[in-house]
């Protein structure tokens, strides 16, 4: 068994991550953390659950810790105070804050403050708490940038720029604020891509930004891991509100993550769901930072039972033990499936994604499922499968030509000439 610290890893920090979260590495963390303490620029994919967060922290705390120490050694002690040194972006306010708590837990004894920006809170504030000091920002690209304006930032010194969940990053947009940012970084720093699809946008991008860079790629576009069973249950469009429900209810589904299209839907879900009894909350877009961070707070802490999300505000969440991941509907964009399931299991825990599909919906479902590679078995629910379609019987009729039509060159059609005979009237005779 490898263990932490043979991956180059200091006593500290190796018995640190051992006592909190892993065992032993994951695949993607024996690739990860050797790679990035040889210094290279990284390009790294791997499937949601598998330990990436921890597979770049680790060895990008261990580098910071071993420049301090060299450079106390060398006594120049008193220039190490909280200057930042790694700039970490995120795509959500939700996974920074996340990516915050890891590092904070990974270095708690460690001398390393970490701060996490984003939208949602008060700017100000936030440069107040930046002027400190902080050796290890997260952040979303747009409150970074914001920040960039107004001077409350220095990046000149960063020596390790990481893009987590960088497929994401992009599929929001935000590749103009990431460019501008890159611009306020220093030429020589290492370069780390994190992400769980390497899509062209992002090849492309990394092509540009890396040097050189290691690739790493555990994940293949539309895969799934292993540890999670998929079913798909068939429904009439009008009952699936109630279908769900009744398998939160009937199965006893202690902790369930409701995936929605819309943020609409959302609230319409996240309202029924608490009117049949059980304790919903809900997040998207539209909603507070505040709320969204209470809506989280308690699904982890088990105050509530179900939590309904759209795509994008829950990408990229860790929530602990969750078992069962239930799509609402089939996601745009398909990749996004991937994503939503990813949230169960999780660091070698079994988990279950149930898919809630309606005829409405055999075009997306056949897609998903060709991205996939396989069928989802399907389990029919007694009371609320859909009606089934009528078959059409008997011979198709012959078309009917029509009259005034005869064959032309080439086998067209063309108009036949006809005289139309006009009408006579009384001005006739005067002719």
């Amino acid at each position: 068994m490898i263990s932490f610290s043979r991956l180059g890893l200091s006593g500290a920090i190796a018995e640190t991550v051992a006592t909190r979260d892993y065992d032993k590495p994951t695949e993607i963390q024996n690739r990860l953390i050797p790679a990035i303490l040889s210094g290279s620029d990284i390009l790294a994919s791997a499937e949601t659950g598998t330990g990436k967060t921890a597979g770049f922290v680790l060895p990008v705390l261990q580098e910071m810790l071993d420049s301090r120490m060299s450079k106390e050694a060398k006594g120049r002690q008193g220039d190490q105070h909280h200057i930042l040194q790694t700039l970490i972006l995120a795509p959500t306010r939700e996974l920074a804050k996340q990516l915050a708590g890891h590092i904070e837990a990974y270095s708690s004894d460690l001398p390393f403050r970490c701060l996490a920006v984003y939208g949602g809170r008060d700017i100000g504030v936030q440069a107040r708490q930046i002027s400190k000091g902080a050796d290890i920002l997260v952040g979303t690209p747009g409150r970074i940038l914001e920040h960039l304006r107004r001077k409350n930032l220095d990046l000149g010194r960063v020596e390790y720029f990481v893009m987590d969940e960088a497929d994401t990053i992009l599929d929001m947009g935000f590749i103009k604020e990431v460019s501008q940012i890159i611009q306020s970084l220093k030429t020589k720093r290492q370069n780390i891509i994190v992400s769980a699809t390497l899509p062209a946008s992002l090849r492309g991008l990394s092509a540009e930004l890396l040097h050189r860079p290691r690739e790493i790629e555990l994940a293949v576009t539309g895969t799934v891991s292993k540890a999670i069973r998929q079913v798909l249950h068939p429904v009439e469009k009008a009952k699936k509100l109630e279908l769900l429900s009744f398998l939160i209810g009937s199965r006893n589904y202690r902790q369930v993550l409701v995936f929605v299209r819309k943020k609409a839907e959302a609230d319409q879900v996240a309202a029924e769901l608490s009117r049949s009894g059980l304790k919903t909350a809900v997040i998207h877009g539209d909603r507070t930072s505040g709320a969204r961070s209470r809506a989280l707070g308690d699904f982890r802490e088990k105050k509530i039972r179900v939590l309904v999300a759209t795509d994008i505000a829950a990408r990229g969440l860790d929530i602990k033990d969750l078992d069962v991941v239930i799509n609402y509907d089939i996601p745009h964009v398909k990749q996004d499936y991937i994503h939503r399931i990813g949230r169960t299991g999780r660091a070698g825990r079994e988990g279950l994604a149930i898919i809630l599909s309606s005829p409405e919906e055999s075009i997306d479902l056949k897609a998903l499922e060709r991205m996939l590679g396989r069928t989802i078995a399907s389990e029919t629910i007694p009371g609320y499968e859909p009606p089934r379609q009528k078959e059409r019987k008997g011979a198709r009729k012959k078309p009917v030509e029509k009259r005034g039509r005869t064959a032309g060159a080439f086998g067209k059609r063309k108009s036949q000439t006809t005289t139309k005979k006009r009408k006579t009237s009384k001005r006739d005779r005067f002719k």
